[in-house]
Order: structure tokens, then C-alpha cells, then sequence
């Protein structure tokens, strides 16, 4: 668990579906869900992929945080390990953007993979997504190179790209 000056991150528990659901629903109609990874929102696919994330909250590898403001969940934090550093990744709901939450949640996370170990972070976001590029900025990532990404596909099946940013945090 941590803690912050506002908030609560505890690892997300299966119970916790119906809440990331709703912030998937409101990134859903978010100019930004472009580019991100498609989600089912069907309460069954909601279900079990967070039922798969609650399973992960003994283990190291996938650190799945859900962002708590008093009891309320307004966002998550996803942590994978990859092989020499931590991806992290994170959505809030838009409701409580602007407000500092997503910074002050990050840093925890930054602190609690300091101390558990982890001495280099990398995140991925869409080169359009300026919020996201400044959350990363101001907790200290550096763009470190650029790629093609697509999630989605026209109606011809071809793939449809946009530019993403590759970012990186050396903790060490």
C-alpha cells in the first residue's frame, strides 16, 4: 500500500471490476482512447481481466495499483515487468484530471519501485496525448525514441497508425 498526501494506492483486488469499468467507459470517448489498447466493456470482460489483475497482487512481475481518493477509485497504475525495467502505464478518470492526482500517484509508484528494487522505468504514449507527455516530463521521463503503434484497423483491415513516444526513468 501506499500513501500519498491525497491519496490511497493498494493493489487492485477482483472486487474492484466495476470501477475500473467506469473509468474505461469514460476513456472510451476520450480523444485519447485512439491510442490506446482496445478494452471490452462487457461486464464479463471487465470481470475477468481484472479478476486476472487481483491474482497478480502477490507477485512482482504485474503491479496493478487502483488510485483511491477516500473511498472512491479514480484511476489505476499498471507496473509490468519487462526485461531490465518496469513499463508503467495509467488512467484516471476524467473527472478528476487537472487536479495533480495522476502526478501525485506516479511519483509514489516511482518511490515504491525505488525501494523494491527497480532502477529503470520506461513508458509508451501517443506523441498527440500532450497530457500524458507532460505527466511524464514533470516526474522526470525523458523521451528516448519514437515508434509506429496501432491498436485499431480501418475498414479494410489495414492497420492504422499513429506516433508513439518512448520514455524512460533511471531511478538507479
Amino acid at each position: 500500500m501506499i500513501k500519498t498526501k491525497r491519496l490511497l494506492l493498494r493493489r487492485v483486488k477482483k472486487e474492484d471490476w466495476k470501477a475500473i469499468q467506469r473509468i474505461w467507459e469514460d476513456e472510451a470517448v476520450s480523444p485519447y482512447a485512439q491510442y490506446d489498447n482496445i478494452k471490452e466493456l462487457d461486464d464479463l470482460s471487465v470481470t475477468n481481466r481484472i479478476a486476472r489483475w487481483g491474482r497478480e497482487a502477490e507477485y512482482y512481475n504485474h503491479i496493478f495499483f487502483a488510485v483511491c481518493l477516500q473511498d472512491e477509485i479514480i484511476g489505476y497504475i499498471s507496473c509490468n515487468r519487462c526485461v531490465d525495467a518496469y513499463e508503467i502505464g495509467y488512467c484516471f478518470h476524467s473527472k478528476y484530471h487537472g487536479q495533480g492526482y495522476a502526478k501525485e500517484s506516479v511519483l509514489g509508484v516511482i518511490a515504491y519501485l525505488r525501494d523494491i528494487g527497480a532502477s529503470r522505468l520506461v513508458a509508451g504514449t501517443a506523441i498527440k496525448n500532450i497530457p500524458s507527455i507532460r505527466l511524464l516530463n514533470s516526474v522526470g521521463f525523458k523521451q528516448v525514441g519514437a515508434e509506429k503503434v496501432s491498436f485499431y484497423k480501418d475498414s479494410e483491415g489495414k492497420d492504422i497508425y499513429f506516433d508513439g513516444g518512448i520514455f524512460e526513468l533511471q531511478l538507479g
